[in-house]
């Protein structure tokens, strides 16, 4: 067991947890956060991602010991006093999203994303998604939806 104290969307949290606890299990058990999915358990699907001191990370790989004194941000920290992020805005006005499973992970790399580079152009996120896939949307969509919170968060 491991006592880790970290940030997780804004609120402080310590706990005991094995050391062999992925961080995909501390945030859906133990904190009750489902946004998060698990697509295929090994890290190359991008379901899981979630932000880790700002980079995006596959959950599913992550140990929860990795967080301890850092930050977490999960999909169901980006929305503010009711008010959807421009990325999660971006995505339900262009149809970014289907079935749903893979776009808590679209949008949170979509963020590290356009906090790393606020102008991308559509070859650099295009390279940047490469390890979120989607089985529904054929990509048209997604990337539409990046362009458009790019265009959002710019005015």
């Amino acid at each position: 067991m491991k006592t880790i104290c970290t940030t997780v969307n804004g609120k402080r949290i310590t706990r005991d947890i094995p050391d062999n606890r992925l961080l995909i299990e501390f945030l859906r058990e133990d904190l009750a956060l489902t946004g998060t999915k698990e697509g295929c358990s090994v890290g190359v699907c991008g379901a899981c991602t979630v932000l880790l001191n700002g980079m995006p990370v596959s959950s599913c790989l992550t140990l929860a010991v990795y967080a301890d004194q850092g930050e977490v941000a999960t999909i169901e920290g980006l929305a503010k006093e009711a008010k959807l992020h421009p990325v999660q805005q971006a995505f339900i006005d262009c149809g970014g999203f289907q079935c749903g499973i893979c776009t808590p992970g679209q949008i949170m790399a979509t963020v590290a994303l356009l906090n790393a580079n606020a102008h991308p152009t559509r070859a650099e996120i295009q390279h940047w998604m490469t390890g979120n896939l989607c089985r529904c949307t054929g990509y048209y969509k997604i990337i539409e939806s990046i362009e458009r919170a790019a265009s959002e968060l710019v005015q």
